[in-house]
């Protein structure tokens, strides 16, 4: 695990940059969130773009069966896959992470509709880029989005599984957590459904997931050099988009305020 940690190190200021974004402070209203809501939405559905790249890659999913790939790969893919497509949504039942985040987003105010078309428009069979040039998806969310599609497309195991662990959503429960709890206790009841996808978050990502997704990347690449830098450039890739995803989402909340 020696490489992960020098890894870790090596994109720490990139990621020490997203941490501190001015995004996080400009969250302040009902109506700021549900800007963002709007947008970080697409990176949640694209989660699952990584996700089911991975288990494609390092699992079997085709018929006839057969065993394939890195064992405890295979495990922490299955085990994510459980969790983000059939959790429990806190009402009872299961849902995906992803469909609990637009119940959230309905719960709150937020607009779905630009997601729900994207997501028809491929369920008819549109081509992906078709579907997403043709949707009406903010501009910063089309960009993200454009560049996890292009770690897919790369075919790169390494750049995949990096953009999965090291990228993704293990920076949103902590910073968001404390926020959304404020703006519940001001308006209660209205963000009761992300609380709880925030939470299970931290629970999934802190106890169990996080640990053996960097457990996967360094099997993933193992002693190759070439390997653990195609997972570097690929984790800051990954974390420069999401910065420029937060500068969009910034501006539109302060030009929405504006006009407010």
């Amino acid at each position: 695990m020696s490489r992960v940690a020098d890894l870790i190190e090596s994109i720490r200021p990139v990621r020490d940059r997203l941490v501190t974004h001015p995004i996080y402070a400009s969250i302040t209203t009902p109506d700021a969130l549900c800007v963002f809501l709007e947008h970080h939405v697409f990176a949640v559905w694209d989660f699952m773009t990584l996700l089911k790249a991975l288990q494609r890659d390092l699992t079997c999913v085709t018929v006839p069966w057969l065993p394939t790939g890195d064992r405890a790969a295979r495990r922490l893919i299955n085990e994510i896959v459980l969790a983000e497509e059939s959790d429990d949504d806190g009402q009872g039942g299961t849902a995906s992470h992803f469909e609990l985040y637009l119940d959230a987003m309905r719960q709150a105010g937020a607009e779905t509709t630009t997601i729900d078309r994207f997501v028809e428009a491929l369920r008819d069979g549109q081509p992906f880029g078709q579907a997403l040039e043709g949707s009406e998806i903010p501009g910063p969310a089309r960009d993200f989005v454009r560049t996890t599609w292009s770690f897919v497309e790369s075919g790169s195991i390494p750049a995949i599984a990096s953009a999965f662990t090291l990228g993704r959503e293990e920076l949103i429960p902590d910073l968001f957590r404390g926020l959304v709890r404020m703006l519940d206790d001001r308006e209660p009841g209205r963000l009761g459904l992300f609380r709880h996808y925030l939470d299970r978050h931290v629970e999934l990502d802190q106890d169990e997931h996080g640990p053996m997704a960097l457990r996967m990347l360094s099997a993933v690449c193992g002693d190759d050099p070439a390997r653990w830098e195609a997972a570097r450039s690929a984790a800051v890739r990954a974390l420069e988009a999401r910065r420029a995803l937060w500068d969009g989402v910034l501006a539109e909340i302060e030009s929405t305020a504006g006009r407010l």
